[in-house]
């Protein structure tokens, strides 16, 4: 958050967006459909996921879709310089789908935008992930499953899967600036066309540069990459319609 605006004012509660949700300790997703939830596919391979929290509520899952362009990411690219891993992740496709067992009709979904003019758009984003604030980064205290907190950015770029958007400093940020923190991912970023909210991507990654151990995160003028839903409506469609399989 910005370091001259209380905490207080980035927090809302809940049913500011019903359709978030919470995967199991961390991380979110977004429901899109009566069954079906949005996230990333990081947040949920390799995991044994049974449920998710919609409104307060567990909804058990039936099965989870990774995207075929998915494949995780080797460890040896979390360390030394920063550029395999953002040749590596360039081009990943980072997005999965959860099928819920009862489709539910006590939350509205999340209406998905198709458009390609993202750029210079004011987004909104929402999550319950770690805080802190631009001079200092993220606060070393701060749990990855907190409070619901809200934060506005500009989109600087969206091209092919990603949406870049920069933690601008005072004179360029909007009043309630803000950028996604750890325990975010998979949470909504939002843009409002014609009065309306629609999700446009999905919180993903930090960018860096040179030294991953030196960079510092989480400040003023850090980049940040979301998973742009534009690109992935056709999947998403296919998917929801049984076209493809696991």
């Amino acid at each position: 958050m910005r370091h001259d605006v209380p905490d207080d004012k980035y927090k809302v509660p809940a049913s500011e967006f019903p359709a978030l949700a919470d995967l199991p300790i961390e991380g979110h997703g977004v429901l899109i459909a009566p069954a079906w939830v949005v996230t990333l596919a990081s947040a949920v391979v390799n995991k044994d996921i049974h449920e998710v929290t919609i409104a307060g509520t567990p909804r058990p899952v039936a099965r989870i879709v990774i995207h075929p362009g998915y494949k995780p990411t080797p460890r040896e690219y979390y360390s030394g310089d920063a550029t395999p891993l953002l040749l590596f992740e360039r081009d990943l496709d980072d997005i999965a789908m959860i099928e819920l067992k009862d489709p539910i009709s006590d939350v509205p979904p999340a209406l998905l935008y198709r458009g390609e003019d993202e750029r210079n758009e004011v987004v909104e984003i929402l999550g319950k992930g770690a805080t802190g604030n631009g001079l200092i980064g993220q606060y070393s205290t701060s749990t990855y499953r907190g409070e619901l907190h809200r934060a506005y950015t500009r989109v600087e770029s969206a091209d092919g899967h990603w949406i870049k958007l920069r933690f601008q400093t005072k004179r360029e940020a909007e009043p309630l600036e803000g950028m996604p923190g750890n325990g975010d991912e998979g949470g909504p970023v939002l843009m409002k066309v014609r009065g309306s909210l629609t999700l446009v991507g999905l919180m993903w990654r930090l960018y860096a540069a040179g030294s991953l151990a030196n960079y510092r995160y989480f400040v003023y003028e850090d980049e940040t990459y979301e998973v742009r839903i534009s690109h992935y409506a056709p999947w998403i469609d296919k998917v929801m319609a049984g076209e493809t399989g696991d």
